[in-house]
């Protein structure tokens, strides 16, 4: 009897180990599939996430239990399951509900990336999920699928391809931070971030975050106007892969493939993607061309204690632009008064038959990084990226004058407003041409026989233009350590260090003659009065280890040296219901400059020592949920933030600014959140004050030639109000909103300090005052409102509309200017609004109807509505009384349209 009780027993152990069956089911946010979901037997390591229809398959050897299910911006949903042995059970379709602002913590692994949780991180924030950027995205720029983002404006500037712009709350993208995996972008001498060098982004990113305001990130960054959080990728994705092509207006064209292994036996992974994009440009003479590439490698031990991420990455691109502001008139000229030529550039031409723009931008920055997660203990866990990025490139432009005239002259222009470049070929190469009605004939210079360009102004007869490109090429080297600590369950500290090393290579050298024999140039103190002969090309070099050493430079030629030193910590407590955090960070930055051109190797300006300066922040805030349904927050910060590069070496010298100090940055910020099935919003208020921003204007004194005045005490203050909210309406209509509204502007008067041309301060001149207090801020829209929905009309087949109203935005503007107690202030642009629509339909095939092939159609300004997205300056119709006016703006006001409709058609196989 014992026996047979006791193989028994060993019966149902056996059977019950070796039992197996599988669950399948459908994710789904109520109008569409979730690709990427998350999916895991809770308490276990068995997970997988979906394929692009939000389909699933985990095979168990339990009989019954519980899966828990997440995805970025929706509720953690756990379901549970029962399987009988051999079998499979398939859930259905589950539908998660709106998270709006959560990025799953089972997505993020690594400590370094700091992504706000709904419900817990006290910020204003905003997720774009990667479905979203792969259905609307199209043909647009990457921070377009952005601009229904609340106190969010995106501007295509002059309309060249990644040549767009970004501002968050009125703050230009050199004050908001952007981090992709948690490495910081924003280059380290300006802060600037070049959308064209990240186009490939677009391929890989699995979540954009927006966090407005201070932000959560723990490092001691700028983010004065708010921070972007990319999030790419993972090589352990589901296995699969997927090849896709679209085409739309001006030959716009890209075709891309991608697979991934998925998570193997061996721990291993890999995941990598190719694409090429090329079109014309909906601006004449726009064409580019690039490419993006992105490979990750993977590790993970099988108790998942050691994770290894390698990512490379990125984007060889061209691009021609338009970089010539041009005057509202001139748009009239070449179109009629009432229906300007938007897309007029006056940069381009033909030369020898064939379209020539002296104006490109060509870069590649290939980013490569290491991320390793440790899970030291169940209260431990250490997380480092370590990060490397070699840019190589620049962008061209026209250089020299032929008679006192530069290519943009009229004297070089066809009727139809295109350059000569013909005409100039001509003179340079010693024909005669007729300038302004006199027929012109180049010299050659002194006993050489030669006609040598140069970059040089004059009205004489020895001088031609070239094409010149200004070079800034740079070497960057990175790390991020984060040490995570649970004290307890609710009570969590972080500490760490940020190690960053920069050099920026900056130079000119030239790229065409134009029919000139040579280039001399006499700005080499070390080495004067050289002629050159060789160009160089205006293409990205995918080998960006070749040495530029032996490149012929003009000139200038000087590096940027940036060194960066910080350490972070973090305190959190959190349970069900109170989240709250204190986080300090300080940083340490040095600038050193080294100067081959403008100082003698033997003085001891041609090479600097660093200029140290100290900065750092303070922030906390608190979450309180009042119940499943509202929570409130609150959030408060300060930053000492040190100056740019240029500011600390103003004037393109090696002398320390006299005047150099940090920027203050002070923010308060509290917000309401409601949630439920059906609807969740989210209202917050903020105040931003940024105190001290640094101001130069050039001294137009003949007896201080290159010298010029800075400006203490500039303070902007940034105040607002955001709404963003959700609603399914049913199981097939989606309703999106937002409205934002600020009060941006200028306070209280500046006074200036005179700096003769080597930096040293002087009297004299005139002290100036600018009268800002109460002038609106530029550049950004501060009234901004969307309006969406999404309509599955058929299973799978949906169509969706949004329209974007953009109002109180006012022209760029220079504090330098405002030197008139009794100025107007800032020139408002006229208010517009504009709609996109776009239907989708994704078809099932294979045997299994695993596999399937989606189709997108996107129209953007639906109706072709033509409005002024930009102006540079800020001309009042009211002081020029005998100029014209368009929609009330004076036409001498120079300015970029925004783009009528364009449209795209993308075909896309998953498998």
């Amino acid at each position: 009897m014992k026996n047979w009780l006791l193989t028994g027993l060993l019966f149902m152990i056996v059977s019950t180990a070796f039992s197996q069956g599988k669950i399948t089911g459908t994710i789904t946010d109520g109008t569409g599939s979730l690709p990427g979901a998350n999916v895991v037997i809770k308490g276990s390591t068995t997970a997988t996430s979906t394929d692009f229809d939000g389909k699933f398959t985990l095979n168990t050897t339990s009989s019954a239990g519980e899966i828990v299910i997440s995805f970025l911006g929706y509720q953690n949903q756990t379901v549970k399951f029962s399987v009988s042995n051999g079998a499979t059970t398939n859930l259905g379709t589950i539908v998660l509900a709106s998270n709006s602002n959560e990025l799953s913590e089972i997505v993020v692994k690594s400590t370094t990336v700091d992504i706000a949780k709904d419900r817990k991180t006290p910020v204003a924030v905003s997720t774009i999920k990667a479905s979203e950027i792969q259905e609307k995205l199209g043909n647009q720029e990457l921070p377009e699928i952005l601009k229904s983002t609340p106190s969010v404006y995106v501007s295509k500037s002059g309309g060249g391809y990644g040549d767009s712009r970004i501002t968050i709350r009125g703050f230009s993208q050199n004050n908001i931070a952007v981090m992709v995996n948690g490495m910081p972008v924003n280059d380290m001498e300006n802060g600037s971030v070049y959308w064209s060098n990240w186009s490939g982004l677009s391929d890989v990113t699995s979540a954009i975050q927006v966090q407005r305001g201070l932000g959560s990130s723990k490092l001691a960054i700028a983010s004065v106007g708010g921070t972007m959080n990319y999030i790419t990728k993972a090589s352990d994705l589901k296995q699969g892969g997927t090849v896709g092509t679209s085409f739309g207006n001006d030959n716009f064209f890209k075709s891309n493939v991608a697979y991934n292994t998925g998570k193997l036996d061996n721990g291993f992974s890999a995941s990598v993607l190719y694409s090429h994009t090329q079109g014309d440009g909906y601006v004449d003479a726009t064409k580019f061309n690039g490419d993006n590439y992105y490979i990750g490698l993977g590790y993970a031990t099988k108790n998942n204690k050691h994770d290894f991420q390698l990512t490379i990455t990125g984007a060889p691109q061209w691009h021609d632009q338009r970089s010539t502001f041009i005057t509202i008139a001139q748009y009239q000229k070449y179109g009629t008064e009432s229906d300007p030529n938007i897309k007029y550039n006056s940069d381009w031409g033909y030369k020898d038959g064939k379209e020539f723009n002296m104006v490109r931008n060509y870069y590649h920055k290939p980013v490569i990084s290491l991320n390793y997660d440790f899970q030291i203990n169940e209260t431990s866990k250490l997380s480092t990226v370590g990060y490397v990025s070699f840019g190589r490139g620049g962008g061209s432009r026209g250089a020299g004058f032929i008679k006192g005239l530069n290519y943009v002259n009229n004297a070089f222009r066809t009727a139809d407003g295109l350059v000569d470049y013909d005409k100039i070929v001509a003179y340079n190469s010693g024909q005669t041409v007729d300038i302004n009605g006199t027929a012109s004939t180049r010299t050659t210079t002194g006993t050489s026989g030669q006609y040598q360009n140069t970059a040089l102004t004059g009205n004489n007869t020895t001088n031609g233009i070239s094409q010149i490109s200004s070079v800034n090429s740079h070497n960057w080297y990175g790390a991020i350590v984060n040490f995570n600590k649970k004290f307890t369950d609710n009570l969590t500290w972080d500490v760490g260090v940020d190690v960053r090393g920069y050099k920026g290579i900056h130079y000119q050298n030239v790229n065409n003659l134009l029919g000139g024999d040579a280039f001399a140039d006499n700005y080499d103190v070390n080495n004067p009065n050289r002629v050159l002969t060789n160009t160089y090309s205006t293409y990205p070099a995918w080998n960006v280890f070749k040495s530029t050493d032996n490149e012929e430079k003009i000139n200038f030629y000087n590096d940027g040296d940036v060194r960066w030193y910080g350490g972070f910590t973090q305190l959190e407590y959190s349970n069900d219901n109170l989240t709250v955090f204190v986080q300090g960070a300080i940083s340490q930055q040095g600038f050193k400059r080294v100067d081959y051109f403008k100082y003698l190797a033997s003085n001891p300006l041609s090479s600097t020592d660093y200029e140290n300066i100290l900065g750092g922040n303070v922030k906390g805030g608190a979450n309180y949920n009042i119940n499943e349904n509202h929570n409130v927050y609150f959030n408060t910060g300060y930053y000492s933030k040190q100056p740019f590069f240029n500011a600390v070496y103003p004037n393109n010298a090696s002398l320390v600014n006299g005047n150099l100090t940090n920027e203050k940055i002070f923010g308060l910020e509290a917000g309401y959140g409601f949630r439920s099935r059906i609807f969740t919003a989210n209202v917050n208020v903020y105040r931003t004050s940024w105190k001290d921003r640094y101001q130069r204007s050039n001294d137009n004194d003949t007896t201080n030639p290159g010298g010029y005045y800075d400006f203490s005490g500039i303070t902007e203050i940034h105040s607002g109000l955001e709404f963003d909210g959700r609603a399914r309406v049913t199981d097939k209509l989606n309703i999106t909103g937002m409205f934002s509204i600020g009060d941006w502007k200028y306070e209280g008067t500046s006074t200036s300090n005179r700096y003769d041309s080597a930096n040293n301060p002087i009297g004299g001149g005139t002290t100036t005052i600018l009268y800002l207090d109460g002038v609106k801020v530029g550049d950004a829209a501060q009234l901004t409102a969307a309006l969406g929905a999404t309509y599955e009309i058929l299973p799978r087949f949906s169509v969706d509309a949004n329209y974007n109203y953009t109002e109180k935005l006012y022209a760029a503007i220079s504090p330098g200017n405002f030197t008139k107690e009794d100025n107007r202030g800032s020139l408002e642009l006229p208010a517009f609004g504009l709609v996109d629509a776009g239907l989708s339909y994704k078809l099932l095939v294979g045997k299994t109807k695993s596999n399937s092939v989606g189709f997108r159609l996107n129209v953007n300004n639906v109706f072709d509505y033509t409005y002024i997205a930009e102006a540079k300056t800020n001309i009042f119709a009211a002081d020029v009384p005998t100029v014209s006016t368009y929609k009330g703006i004076a036409t001498t006001n120079q300015v970029y349209f925004g783009f009528g409709r364009t449209w795209n058609f993308g075909l896309r196989y998953d498998f």
